[in-house]
């Protein structure tokens, strides 16, 4: 019988961390999701965990009472009154937050590592390098061999590591026919450093001037959105670019089934931060087109080169300009790169068969709690 899971996840409605919304739909008996920081502050509804009023009488009227400590304490209570069997921690530094509440209940925690939170070396230092989720953790979920290899070098046991990529609705993502499509190419995600959109635009100027009929959208927000569109104007290329912002999930798959291609230029940015796997690579695939990307983290555990994508290093424009075109003019070698992506997603990365793996690790580690 599968555990009652309480979900802990920092982020409110982030628009891009449609890998979570997954397990908050998927998994089953699913019995709390907490969110709002990484020692969460809100239910799932949005309500606080600990409204206002009250945690302004606990701190007037007990004396050396913290809004940390208030927060562990609503944490406890909300996980008892759920039945809590599980808690899956999304993100090491919620893992970190969670970590005492936990042991102090008896409760396993699972620690579902994405990216940032495994590599950042800020994060990293904060957290003493995961060194008590390595010790304590009941399970550690990585997305990427990269990231696996990470931390078993932090020190965590080869026993709890499990890595486990992420899953795409493959109903949702249906298949395209880039071959029938105009020299379009498409991305999305965060105007973020890691996911480096400025790289790709400068890329996209190069390809352009080999063949003009090609265009881009990159959708999605972020830090560096107004910077690319200052960038498209200085290039020239705004005539050729389009970057619409954030698109919901049924016009991403729109988006794609108009597309020859999927393009993203992710980079390692001074600071440690990278990918795990990005999701929006799964979910291209499963559209059945072919990914341009650099040999970044993750990317390279699901793109096979010249089989369902074309990859290049780390900011060579070059490169990736030299991919472009090279689909462009080419759009029967777009077809078959991404039917093998289709039949790579279909085989390897269905979201039902992921989650239900995830499942399986939350499900362990409580039924070794249970005869523990």
């Amino acid at each position: 019988m599968s555990p009652r899971t309480a979900i802990l996840s920092p982020n409110r409605d982030a628009y891009s961390e449609t890998f979570i919304r997954a397990h908050i739909e998927h998994l089953p008996d699913v019995a709390l999701v907490l969110t709002d920081g990484f020692l969460p502050r809100r239910r799932q509804d949005g309500s606080l965990l600990l409204p206002t009023d009250t945690l302004a009488r606990l701190l007037r009227r007990v004396k050396g009472a913290t809004v940390e400590g208030a927060l562990r304490q609503a944490l406890a209570h909300a996980l008892r009154k759920a039945g809590a069997e599980v808690v899956l921690a999304e993100y090491g530094p919620t893992g970190m937050a969670a970590l005492d509440t936990c042991k102090a209940l008896g409760i396993p925690l699972v620690v579902h590592f994405h990216g940032v939170d495994a590599f950042h070396c800020k994060l990293l230092e904060e957290h003493g390098n995961y060194a008590r989720l390595a010790r304590e953790a009941a399970a550690v979920v990585v997305v990427s061999r990269e990231m696996e290899t990470h931390l078993l070098e932090l020190g965590f046991p080869r026993e709890r590591l499990h890595y486990n990529v992420y899953g795409v609705d493959v109903e949702r993502f249906t298949p395209a026919a880039p071959d029938q499509a105009p020299p379009h190419f498409f991305g999305v995600g965060r105007f973020s450093d890691k996911k480096a959109p400025h790289l790709t635009l400068l890329a996209f100027a190069r390809a352009l001037e080999r063949d003009p009929t090609m265009r881009l959208t990159i959708a999605g927000r972020g830090d560096l959105l107004e910077a690319c569109r200052q960038l498209a104007g200085a290039l020239g290329i705004t005539h050729a670019v389009e970057l619409p912002g954030v698109l919901a999930p049924e016009q991403v798959s729109e988006a794609m089934q108009r597309s020859r291609a999927f393009v993203q230029h992710s980079v390692i940015t001074s600071d440690g931060d990278r990918e795990g796997t990005p999701l929006a690579v799964l979910e291209a695939m499963s559209c059945g087109l072919p990914v341009i990307a650099t040999r970044h983290a993750g990317i390279a555990d699901v793109v096979a080169e010249d089989v369902n994508g074309l990859l290049g290093d780390e900011r060579d424009l070059d490169a990736m300009a030299g991919h472009l075109v090279r689909l462009a003019r080419d759009p029967a070698a777009a077809a078959a790169m991404g039917r093998s992506g289709r039949e790579r997603a279909l085989r390897d990365h269905d979201v039902r068969d992921r989650v239900g793996r995830l499942a399986a690790i939350l499900e362990r580690a409580a039924s070794e709690r249970t005869r523990g």
